[in-house]
């Protein structure tokens, strides 16, 4: 997870691109041909995606600005991990 590329994807590509980007990246990735160091770089990529939706979401829809949404989505980050 890189949080230089949450605030990019949030500012500049909309959640419904990014949606239908995770769909073709997890069907890709489901393919026997594709082998683990693909599948590596392909579930980062898919965390970086998933971040900067729930990144986005929070600027949207809860009035957040782009640093405190970055600090909530890595607070929450770092609190599963503690768990």
């Amino acid at each position: 997870m890189k949080l230089p590329i949450f605030k990019n994807l949030a500012k500049t590509v909309s959640v419904e691109a990014m949606e239908t980007t995770l769909e073709v990246l997890e069907a890709y990735a489901d393919s026997p041909a594709v082998k683990e160091p693909e599948q590596e770089v392909i579930g980062e990529m898919i965390s970086n995606i998933c971040g900067a939706i729930e990144m986005k979401n929070m600027m949207d829809n809860e009035g957040m600005d782009e640093r405190t949404a970055a600090n909530t989505f890595m607070q929450r980050v770092m609190g599963s991990i503690d768990k």
